[in-house]
């Protein structure tokens, strides 16, 4: 069993930067895809961000692309989502999520392991 918890939520200014945390406990984080996913009020949640489990390759949404930044340090069992540019489309709960490896970065397979979220607020 995989347990994520995100941090680094926050109310922000448009153009500002966030550095959101995903936390996981158990052994299988190092050897897992992370997923970042953002879910705005009233819409479907979206794919973000994913990085593999080496942290070599990364795949991000067109809307984020040049703005944010995934990363991982799997010493400390933690994956990052830098988010520079904010802008108020950027509000949302943001979620992160792992699965095997084995699946690559293949954005249509189903993420196995979700933490409960994030609130962040972008203002004008």
């Amino acid at each position: 069993q995989v347990q994520l918890v995100e941090s680094g939520g926050g109310l922000v200014q448009a153009g500002d930067s966030l550095r959101l945390s995903c936390a996981a406990s158990g052994r299988t984080f190092s050897s897992s895809t992370v997923g970042w996913f953002r879910q705005a009020p009233g819409k479907e949640r979206d794919f973000v961000a994913a990085i593999s489990w080496t942290g070599g390759n990364t795949i991000y949404a067109d809307s984020v692309k040049g703005r944010f930044t995934i990363s991982r340090d799997n010493a400390k069992n933690t994956a990052y989502l830098q988010m520079n540019s904010l802008k108020l489309e950027d509000t949302a709960v943001y979620y992160c999520a792992t699965r095997s490896r084995v699946y690559g970065l293949v954005p249509s397979v189903r993420y196995d392991y979700w933490g409960q979220g994030t609130q962040v607020t972008v203002s004008s």
